[in-house]
């Protein structure tokens, strides 16, 4: 198949030039006569388009009696015809009517426009905003400008720092479809954490870089019939940029001053407090983006994309008041597996013989060590913040004409990503079982990275079939994640342990492959569109085992005999002692007996297996699974009459693993007056498990406080999942309801409000660990750790208003536009769905085990229900600029242990606001400045209560903790 394209793309590359079409050059204005970058030319009846540069200029291959389309958001649009002309000079009129551009996604049918579809969708120009906006990758933008888009970013927790997952309107990140041009893009590999509830997989957009992107449109509504399974909470469509004939591009360069907020009012002590304050610039970063378009002599074009980020480690610690060093430790008291005393404190050896009893006492104590080896309990500290990272990111977009109405397209991108995060706790010397004075006398603090490769193509051919349109594409698609660990090592095997080890490696891949077929009819009441089409998709997920010393238990604290009948005494004449420095005796205090020589051995030491933080996946978690998707559509717009709009869809999926699923939506529009228009709809939808849902699991270390406890996530298929009786998973299941309206007023300002319910059966959560004393049936299966799950937890609902609002006007000689946006959205979790478990467990504990508080906390308030966006921009001569205001509402968060009191340490959050700036100044006709930044007034979140304050300092589902950010770019275009 890949030989095929390769060779068809070849041939295409080589076709005679088309002696009809003309290169046409020209110049794009505004009604004051200033250049206007961004807009659109496109030839009228094809697909075929330019987008002009920053000098307003644009080049393209068009037929000489051919008509252009020329538009621009804010302005109004315009037909002009060619006429064998070779250069055309145009002027655009400001207008707020045409502030809506033609939104693809949601229809198969007439492009319209975000006012006149029939669902809300979202229509973001990444290409004219992108110049004054602070953040660097897609899913920040995103997040920057639609409130009900979201994207975690995680400043700690093990693999999390590898992905932002992508949210809708407070939905899992997998309830969203994502596609390229159209396309289905596949998923991470990775099955990551995120803020809604329960980990998910989610496609990782820092892999579409923004340079290369026109628009994006955001479809928030179910949409399941009309694209298949992921889309529950809505879809979002990328759509790239096409042919310029012109090099662009940014080199951008920010970091963050790292200026700690005032904490004088809260309970870190004075101490602490001290610390973080002393601190200095982090998070250094640069980006390099640059965009080629080529448009070939036969009416095609190639737009070629470079994007290079390196960003380093943001660092936001957090200091703990648990002993760094131990009474043990201090005194010298530790031995190893023979009895043989181990020096953890020379320096109190060296003050004893030189008779400094004065420093001797201090050298006991905590403080004294710790400064007499240059520390202070901030390097002990757990440390959170942003990931370090180096991305690189190649894409293209083209298309290329095979006849008059038939064409061949390609796109697709290939990225690297390389991820270092502090994502562990810190390990202390006091921490017997995981400590080993000779590689880190002072303990350490282990560390995550990960390297992914990913891939995305697709090609394909459309035209004209008679009188139907059709479309026959493949897309495959490939992320691989390599997971490695350095600064830790596997306290069982001691001194003999690697410190930096591979974990292991995971890797999905997608091919879907889409034939659609469609057809309108002008003479149908106003207009018909009939679609049908068929999909055949393959996935496959991978997971492979780490090195052995990542996931393997040693032997270094076991004790074998070296003769018969042994009795476990020391060096010193006293018992071996344990961890805790402990005497290892029988039942009447005296030493144990070992009876067989080099048969019979004692567990000195219980030193933790496997490497320290996370653990390798071994050849028990490795799995090869694969699954085929096939499904079909029909869908059938109507415009009944000019003022009436319906359109109804049906899909039909069946998984190999999973049987036959059918969906269907209907919705409607109707304008009452000419500016004034309701619209609705009502949709089914499904969500099959992942690949990824259905077949991770891995053996981690989680913490209660201070204190470590290994677990194990076992897949449902597993013999302990069968034996506690966890079903397997099944789909989730979805009704999704919207009504609202769109409105003009005073001719200038838009307004769409639309309200919705959508209703989970269902939905996939985690469950709590279970252990031996839960179910004695799983003793025999995972002995004194402990098993979690994933299972069909309950059925959510979420419903909301999500409001819109544009103003765009000419002030003076510029033009303003304020724009006004927010959601007010509220999360329930209605019911558990618990089976008959084989436990020992009353009916209230199992169920709070099954979905616990924490996780229907997490989808409920977990996230802020009410976010408001608001913005202003403003472009005079050679001056625009930008300044954005963001409202993230309270989050409260729900613990799931009773403390002392007997109550829970749950937790609320202040609601926050940040401000963004950007200001651009074209110095030169290619060359333009610009400078701002990110939170500038240095905003933190509220600071967790001390109970919750094992890894973060900060709350981190707002805004997040690393404060303000500032930063210049140069921008080009030649």
């Amino acid at each position: 198949m890949k030989k095929f394209f390769l060779s068809l793309l070849l041939c295409n590359t080589l076709l005679v030039v088309n002696a009809q079409d003309i290169d046409i050059k020209g110049k794009i204005i505004d009604d004051l006569g200033e250049p206007l970058s961004g807009a659109n030319v496109i030839i009228k009846g094809t697909s075929k388009g330019a987008i002009s540069n920053f000098d307003g200029e644009f080049s393209i291959i068009a037929p000489p009696t051919g008509i252009l389309l020329f538009s621009s958001l804010g302005f109004a649009s315009k037909e002009i015809k060619i006429n064998n002309r070779t250069y055309i000079s145009v002027q655009l009129d400001a207008s707020a009517q045409q502030l809506a551009g033609m939104v693809v996604v949601g229809s198969r049918g007439q492009a319209r426009t975000k006012l006149e579809t029939a669902s809300p969708v979202d229509v973001i120009s990444i290409a004219t905003q992108s110049i004054n906006m602070p953040q660097l990758g897609l899913a920040e933008m995103l997040v920057a400008s639609a409130p009900s888009f979201s994207a975690f970013k995680s400043q700690g927790g093990d693999l999390s720092s590898s992905v932002d997952p992508p949210t809708l309107r407070g939905l899992a990140p997998n309830q969203m479809l994502v596609l390229i041009n159209g396309k289905r893009r596949h998923t991470s590999a990775l099955l990551a954490a995120s803020q809604t509830g329960s980990p998910a997989n989610a496609v990782d957009m820092s892999f579409i870089a923004p340079e290369s992107i026109d628009r994006v449109e955001i479809l928030r509504d179910g949409a399941s019939a009309q694209y298949g399974s992921d889309a529950i909470a809505g879809v979002m469509n990328v759509v790239l940029k096409k042919g310029t004939n012109k090099f662009s591009g940014s080199l951008t360069m920010g970091g963050y001053p790292n200026k700690a907020p005032d904490l004088s009012d809260t309970d870190v002590s004075e101490e602490s407090q001290a610390l973080l304050s002393d601190t200095e610039a982090d998070g250094l970063n640069y980006q390099l983006s640059t965009n080629y378009g080529i448009g070939f002599e036969n009416g095609g074009y190639l737009n070629l994309t470079g994007t290079y980020r390196q960003a380093e480690k943001t660092i936001r610690p957090n200091i703990s008041d648990a002993t760094p060093y131990g009474e043990a430790y201090l005194n010298n008291q530790r031995t190893d597996t023979q009895g043989n005393i181990i020096i953890t404190n020379p320096e109190l050896i060296a003050a004893q013989a030189s008779g400094n009893t004065a420093l001797a006492s201090d050298l006991t104590t905590d403080a004294g060590l710790m400064a007499a080896r240059g520390l202070t309990s901030k390097d002990f500290s757990t440390y959170a913040g942003s990931a370090g990272s180096k991305l690189g990111v190649i894409s293209y977009n083209m298309a290329l004409p095979i006849s008059g109405e038939t064409e061949f397209y390609s796109f697709g991108d290939f990225g690297y990503k390389y991820t270092d995060a502090f994502s562990c706790f810190f390990r202390r010397p006091a921490q017997a079982d995981r400590a080993n004075f000779d590689l880190y006398p002072n303990g350490f603090r282990p560390q995550i990275e990960t390297t992914q490769t990913n891939i995305g193509f697709t090609s394909g051919i459309e035209g004209k079939l008679g009188d139907f349109d059709f479309d026959f594409s493949n897309t495959y698609g490939r992320n691989k994640m390599t997971y490695d660990m350095f600064n830790t090592f596997n306290a069982s095997l001691q001194s003999a342990s690697p410190t930096a080890m591979n974990l292991g490696t995971h890797s999905f891949y997608q091919n879907t492959m889409n034939f659609d077929i469609s057809r309108y009819y002008d003479d149908i009441l106003s207009g018909f569109n009939i679609a049908i089409g068929t999909e055949l998709r393959v996935e496959n997920y991978k997971i492979l085992a780490g090195q052995a010393e990542s996931y393997e238990a040693g032997d270094a604290g076991i004790y074998t005999a070296t003769e018969d009948n042994e009795a476990l005494i020391g060096p010193d004449g006293f018992p071996l002692e344990d961890l805790n420095s402990e005497p290892i005796v029988d039942v009447n205090g005296d030493p144990v007996i070992l009876e067989y020589a080099g048969v019979s051995q004692s567990f000195n030491k219980v030193y933790s297996p496997n490497c320290q933080c996370f653990r390798g996946f071994a050849p028990g978690n490795e799995s090869d699974a694969y699954r085929s998707v096939t499904a079909a559509y029909l869908d059938m717009e109507l415009d009944v009459t000019k003022k009436w709009f319906v359109s109804t869809a049906f899909r039909t999926e069946n998984y190999s693993d999973f049987g036959g699923v059918f969906t269907g939506k209907f919705a409607t529009r109707y304008s009452i007056f000419d500016n004034f228009a309701i619209r609705g709809s009502f949709s089914s939808g499904f969500r099959a498990p992942s690949l990824q849902e259905l077949n991770y699991s891995h053996t981690y270390t989680f913490f209660v406080g201070l204190d470590p406890f290994d677990g194990t996530l076992y897949p449902n298929t597993s013999t302990a999942a069968k034996a506690l009786g966890i079903p397997k998973l099944t789909e989730e299941k979805s009704t999704n309801l919207s009504i609202g309206f769109t409105t003009k007023l005073f001719n200038k300002l838009e307004l769409t409000v639309d309200a919705y319910a959508i209703d989970i059966k269902d939905r996939i959560f985690e469950t709590s660990e279970f252990d031996a004393s839960d179910a004695p049936v799983l003793e025999p299966i995972i002995g004194s750790g402990l098993a979690a799950f994933r299972i069909n937890g309950g059925d959510v609902k979420t419903k909301g208003i999500e409001i819109v609002a544009n103003y765009n006007d000419r002030i003076g000689d510029g033009m303003l536009g304020l724009m006004v946006s927010g959601v007010f959205r509220e999360n329930t979790f209605e019911n558990s769905n618990v089976p008959d478990l084989n436990t020992i467990l009353s009916d209230a504990d199992v169920e709070g085990k099954y979905v616990n508080r924490s996780s229907i906390g997490q989808f409920e308030t977990g996230t802020p229900n009410t976010t408001l966006i608001g913005s202003a921009t403003y472009s005079l001569g050679k001056w625009s600029s930008m300044l954005r205001g963001s409202f993230f509402g309270e989050v409260t968060t729900l613990d799931n242990t009773l403390n002392d009191a007997g109550l829970y340490d749950d937790q609320t959050f202040s609601s926050e606001f940040i401000t963004d700036i950007g200001i651009t100044y074209k110095a030169t006709e290619h060359i333009s400045l610009t400078v701002g930044g990110n939170n500038i007034f240095n905003n933190y979140p509220d600071i967790l209560i001390a109970a919750n304050r094992g890894f973060y300092l900060y709350s981190n589902y707002q805004q997040g903790s690393n404060g303000s950010y500032y930063f210049g770019r140069l921008s080009f275009s030649f």
